[in-house]
């Protein structure tokens, strides 16, 4: 297994699968904060993992913090929300 500082080194220097590997440690840990610093990197895959967390716990603020960094499929989700009856 590659350490964390060697992913970090290569998501660093542009590698997106060592980003997505940071983003499952840190999903796998529970690392919201984690995630997000990713998701504000660029990173898809922490978009993905905090949108599906979002989505299951209703959490609408939180959808929208991540669509306004950028990952659009939370903006999709927040929209399905707020249009389903309550």
């Amino acid at each position: 297994m590659t350490d964390r500082e060697t992913l970090r080194a290569l998501a660093d220097a542009g590698n997106e699968t060592a980003l997505d590997r940071l983003a499952d440690l840190a999903d796998a840990h529970g690392d919201i904060a984690e995630l997000s610093a990713l998701l504000d990197e660029g990173s898809e895959h922490a978009g993905e993992l905090l949108t599906r967390r979002a989505v299951a716990a209703a959490d609408l603020l939180e959808l929208q913090r991540i669509a306004d960094a950028g990952y659009e499929r939370a903006a999709d989700e927040l929209k399905r929300l707020l249009s389903s009856p309550s």
